[in-house]
């Protein structure tokens, strides 16, 4: 009886030993390894302006569409593009004979003898050819010009990706340089990292990363570049040019957070990115290294997107 009791008491102290350790282990990962919660989805947003300005008769897209390079977007009106063609059609014309007109009176004048014609007619015959060659080039540069709007007023996507926030409508008016779409580029998603200062040492450009997104899928990635100034609160001059991080309390604030940028390396088929949405990072290291370390990953993942 009183071997069994020892051997009962023997267990419960391995248990205890065992969870301690256990619980040592995730605290000093928590404390020590590369990893951060504040974690953020990030994609170039292309910015569509048109270059001409117009009524918009058709928008041939609809919100959060995906749509590939080349892809027309909308059409500006192109009426007036379509006459200002016309017109300088007409100019080329009239300059084309213009130059033809002077270059035979230049070659006529040339011809004839200096006692006909002096020398200074036969030059300023000469040049007023130059100039109608010149009045010549310059109206098929303002035809090219007006072809170059013409075909501007077919607004077309510049990428591969997806329409967002569409608020343009047929009828509205089409500014040249004001945007009227976004389009969110497929191939250009990353993930920015906020890790606090503390734990940076840990991590190094090209180590390997794992990203868990909000709703549990997970990602591959490495680490990219890691941002070489922030926003400096106490100096206000800083704030140009400089990434502008929100401070996060844990109890005290004893770290500032510095973006690190992961590149992802490969999205699982059937999983739809989102600029703006929130995930995990956790870096590899020596310090995240084994069984034990990768299981506390796991519960920390498992807590964090229960939360």
């Amino acid at each position: 009886m009183r071997i069994e009791r020892v051997w009962s008491v023997l267990a419960t102290m391995a248990l205890f030993l065992i969870a301690a350790f256990i619980g040592k282990t995730l605290w000093d990962h928590y404390m020590d390894a590369p990893w951060t919660r504040d974690g953020r989805v990030h994609a170039n947003v292309v910015t569509i302006a048109p270059d001409v300005s117009g009524m918009i008769v058709g928008v041939l897209v609809h919100d959060n569409q995906f749509v590939r390079r080349g892809d027309l977007l909308m059409q500006i009106d192109p009426s007036h593009y379509r006459i200002a063609v016309a017109e300088a059609e007409a100019k080329v014309a009239a300059s084309r004979a213009e130059l033809a007109l002077r270059r035979d009176d230049a070659k006529r004048r040339a011809a004839l003898d200096n006692e006909v014609v002096s020398d200074e007619v036969k030059q300023n015959s000469g040049l007023q050819a130059d100039a109608a060659k010149a009045a010549y080039d310059q109206a098929l540069a303002a035809l090219d010009a007006a072809k170059l709007n013409l075909s501007r007023t077919r607004v077309v996507s510049p990428v591969d990706g997806y329409v967002t926030n569409l608020n343009t409508w047929q009828g509205d008016y089409a500014s040249i340089s004001t945007p009227k779409l976004a389009v969110v580029d497929r191939n250009s998603f990353w993930v920015y990292g906020y890790f606090e200062e503390t734990k940076l040492p840990e991590v190094k450009v090209g180590r390997a990363a794992e990203i868990r997104l909000m709703s549990g899928t997970l990602l591959r990635g490495h680490v990219q570049s890691i941002a070489r100034g922030i926003y400096d609160r106490d100096n206000p001059q800083s704030m140009d040019l400089t990434a502008n991080v929100d401070p996060v309390f844990n109890w005290v604030r004893l770290a500032q957070r510095v973006p690190v940028r992961i590149g992802i390396d490969s999205v699982p088929e059937g999983v739809e990115l989102t600029a703006g949405t929130t995930c995990t990072v956790v870096v590899d290291s020596g310090l995240s290294q084994g069984h034990i370390v990768r299981y506390a990953n796991e519960v920390i993942a498992r807590v964090e997107s229960a939360l």
